[in-house]
């Protein structure tokens, strides 16, 4: 058809160009992960933790060590305060001790409870044995020298006197409260209680932003506190700090304030350790592999099928 000079004419004879824009436009999906998906991160990351070297495992483990302790010392600052009561101590306690597991979570760091969860990995033969012990040792005293770089700057800092002393105080009482239980009791405290770190750590794992993953874990870690469980790695400055501050002169009227020790320390880190092994590594890790990991030779459900097709 021959060119009339009309821009409306021509414009209506050239030919449909369609965009593929909305095709390429990403789908984002602001939804939680499913427990399977859940599952299948946490081992991606214990196979992740199996290849970091000792050194930088360790220094990666002294992060997770003092961001526990912070959070732990934002634990006797607000609980140090006389007027309040009991429960609301405890509960108030609780979310600001919480800051500790948001730093390891959202900035990254190696925590030995959390990675008792690498036990799933060991179900999935995924990894060693040997990887996994060389991991959880290096971790453990990694968390252990961590928190004790920050009970010796905290010291040094006149932490301890705050609130005219009441600081120090706490420390001794809050050490003392857990050196003077007996050994079984601290064990089964330890198993609940990284049941619930565990499972917060797992709440981290399936967010999809840094907002889920505060708020999740938030109700669980309080809980666990407010509860009165023993966090190994929380004990590991706990402990020292309390001992510092008995040295420095602090908590000389705290019950039971003559049990903590050096060996004090060593009685409770041994039996929160153990507990916490078996609270998070079976009572979590296994039981949700078992649950939600897909076994060889079991055919794919409708669901399974789905999400694979996304």
């Amino acid at each position: 058809m021959p060119h009339n000079g009309n821009p409306a004419t021509d414009a209506d004879n050239a030919p449909t160009i369609k965009t593929t824009q909305s095709i390429l436009t990403p789908q984002i999906n602001v939804n939680a992960l499913t427990p399977a998906e859940t599952e299948e991160a946490v081992e991606k990351a214990g196979v992740g933790k199996t290849h970091l070297t000792g050194g930088k495992a360790f220094v990666s483990a002294m992060f997770a060590g003092a961001f526990i302790g912070f959070g732990a010392l934002f634990f006797l600052i607000v609980t140090c305060d006389p007027a309040m009561t009991w429960g609301p101590k405890r509960f108030v306690g609780g979310l600001a001790f919480c800051m500790g597991l948001v730093l390891v979570l959202c900035c990254g760091a190696e925590l030995f409870t959390g990675n008792s969860l690498m036990a799933s990995d060991i179900a999935a033969r995924k990894i060693s044995w040997g990887a996994l012990a060389k991991n959880w040792v290096i971790v453990w005293f990694g968390n252990l020298a961590g928190a004790l770089l920050l009970v010796t700057l905290i010291v040094f800092a006149g932490t301890m006197g705050l609130n005219d002393g009441a600081v120090g105080n706490t420390a001794v009482a809050t050490a003392a409260s857990k050196i003077t239980p007996d050994w079984v009791t601290l064990f089964f405290r330890g198993i609940l209680c990284n049941i619930l770190v565990c499972l917060a750590v797992r709440i981290g794992f399936s967010a999809r932003s840094v907002g889920d993953k505060v708020l999740g874990i938030l109700l669980p870690i309080a809980g666990f506190v407010a509860m009165g469980f023993e966090h190994c790695v929380a004990n590991m400055f706990f402990l020292p700090v309390g001992l510092a501050a008995k040295l420095m002169g602090f908590g000389a009227s705290a019950a039971g304030a003559g049990a903590v020790t050096v060996p004090g320390i060593l009685y409770n880190l041994s039996a929160a350790t153990l507990g916490n092994i078996v609270g998070g590594a079976i009572f979590v890790a296994l039981a949700y592999w078992f649950v939600n990991a897909r076994r060889a030779n079991a055919p794919a459900t409708a669901d399974d099928t789905a999400t694979s097709a996304k």
